[in-house]
């Protein structure tokens, strides 16, 4: 069981990626709030250099977003609802200027979709292992964004039909004592 040092909303600690999905579909009604926490995140400038492409099972847009996934992650994977890529503006807006907090402000979409995600019950799964070259050439992202991660969501389902490797990681992480990643006043 997770152990938190110190008292944190519940939401933030039972949060985690499960694999299994039940390969049930999700309406709008249902994947659309997801974004719309997304869309409520801080950014640097209030400039919201997020973009989510997203593709549900049942349509033509699922293929190229499934096969650019490493085999593992297909392996599982393919019971989810959706897969969203998410993206980020590498300049702002308003000026063109470089912006070196775009990925950070993305992360931050990203964290309030999870927490949505999670607290309506549904398997929200981020996911480095897919092809982001060939991402920004299937999807036509432009030179001036960055693709930052790819999700899997969908309904819970059941550990016993993943792969015997998948069904070893699904089950909640513990996390590195605080004592390992916060520093006072300098790198130690």
């Amino acid at each position: 069981m997770r152990q938190p040092e110190h008292p944190i909303e519940p939401l933030i600690l039972n949060r985690w990626s499960p694999r299994a999905m039940s390969g049930e579909s999700l309406t709008d009604e249902e994947l659309m709030p997801l974004f719309e926490a997304a869309r409520w995140a801080p950014s640097s400038f209030n400039a919201q250099p997020w973009r989510f492409i997203f593709a549900k099972r049942e349509t033509s847009h699922w293929k190229p977003l499934f096969d650019l996934l490493v085999e593992f992650n297909q392996s599982w994977a393919t019971a989810a609802a959706a897969l969203v890529l998410i993206i980020s503006h590498k300049v702002f807006e308003h000026n063109g200027n470089p912006s070196a907090t775009h990925s950070f402000d993305a992360g931050a979409a990203w964290e309030n979709l999870a927490l949505e995600g999670f607290a309506r019950g549904l398997v929200i799964h981020g996911m480095q292992g897919f092809d982001y070259e060939k991402a920004k050439i299937i999807c036509n992202i432009p030179d001036d964004f960055q693709v930052e991660a790819m999700v899997a969501i969908g309904k819970a389902g059941k550990k016993e039909d993943l792969s015997v490797e998948a069904q070893k990681k699904e089950s909640p992480s513990v996390r590195k004592p605080l004592s390992e990643i916060i520093m006072e006043g300098k790198y130690q």
